[in-house]
């Protein structure tokens, strides 16, 4: 059988308990994983893997052993309770091996959970599962969780009290970042809360928010972007002591000032188009980019941008004056572009 969608995610979360088989595919391996992760954790439970009930095979072991499968399905287990056997990386030359494995299966044998890459409609493993009564085929595809199942990996989390606002951040972020790292953020998220019983808002999400850069970095860039010349000799003097290089200084300033020129720019307003940046950033963070983009102007950017430009040339090319010192002047110039 296949199912898609919400009947997908339902049957992830609550699968048939006396089903023989499920099949999860899909091209981003990250995303099968931490499927497969919340199935194996649905069947066999919290504590099913400590007390021995989950067997794990590679497809390479099967395809020199194939009786391997039916061993680990039918092995009786030290600890009660439902049992799960994985089969990880699996191609279509196991269809037939499948194919038999189902048919053969009988109630109170482990529940064959098989992963695979990226699947043809045509492909025979796929339609072992779905031809099969008694077993499941799920296609994992690359699209961004919806609210439903960003709000079942909050609750999962333990972070049910969310306003609107943070919501929208959340479902922004989900589509910027992939599966493992937006996991990783709700664990960072739900541990800086842990106590709070305050509604998650944008301010938290902010706080916990990954960074394209450094915070000493962003800091920095702030400075410049602010028009606060007079602060930047002891900043960039403290960015060089920790180790950044003055190619690395001008990348980064390069990628703040296109991000604000294409915010300054879009016809729908900074807000709008910083929430379209990959990762997005939230609350007060969009807010001060938003203001630096319109205290600069397009045109004051592009200005920007090519002074950043130049340097770049100039520090690839290896001139006589030092590295951090052309940063420095640069960093000043760009500055004070910004009316006052």
């Amino acid at each position: 059988m296949k199912l898609v969608g919400r009947e997908a995610r339902h049957f992830l979360e609550q699968p048939d308990p006396d089903g023989a088989g499920v099949l999860l595919f899909g091209g981003d391996a990250m995303r099968v994983a931490l499927k497969r992760q919340t199935l194996v954790a649905a069947l066999i439970g919290p504590e099913g893997a400590a007390e021995m009930r989950l067997a794990r095979i590679a497809a390479a072991d099967l395809r020199r052993d194939p009786a391997a499968l039916d061993d680990a399905v039918r092995a009786a287990g030290f600890f009660p309770g439902p049992r799960a056997v994985v089969v990880e990386d699996a191609g279509d030359g196991l269809a037939e091996l499948m194919r038999g494995a189902l048919a053969d299966w009988r109630a109170g044998d482990a529940q064959i959970v098989v992963t695979a890459g990226a699947l043809k409609a045509g492909s025979p493993l796929r339609k072992v599962f779905e031809a099969a009564r008694n077993a499941v085929a799920i296609g994992i595809y690359d699209d961004p969780p919806g609210r439903e199942e960003i709000a079942a990996a909050l609750a999962a989390a333990g972070l049910g009290n969310v306003d609107r606002a943070a919501m929208g951040d959340l479902e922004d972020l989900a589509r910027g970042l992939g599966p493992g790292d937006f996991a990783q953020f709700l664990t960072k998220l739900a541990l800086y809360k842990a106590g709070d019983p305050a509604p998650l808002k944008a301010e938290d999400m902010a706080a916990c928010a990954p960074r394209a850069t450094e915070a000493d970095l962003d800091h920095l860039l702030d400075l410049v972007a602010e028009g606060q010349a007079g602060r930047l000799a002891v900043e960039l003097r403290r960015a060089g002591t920790q180790g950044s290089a003055p190619v690395k200084l001008v990348i980064d300033a390069g990628r703040r000032f296109r991000t604000l020129l294409a915010a300054a720019m879009a016809p729908d307003g900074p807000e709008a188009a910083l929430a379209r940046v990959r990762p997005p950033v939230f609350g007060p963070r969009r807010a001060r980019l938003a203001a630096q983009a319109r205290g600069f102007g397009a045109e004051r950017l592009e200005t920007a941008l090519g002074l950043i430009t130049e340097t770049d040339l100039a520090l690839r090319s290896g001139g006589a004056m030092p590295g951090l010192a052309m940063v420095e002047r640069l960093f000043v110039r760009v500055a004070m572009l910004r009316p006052r």
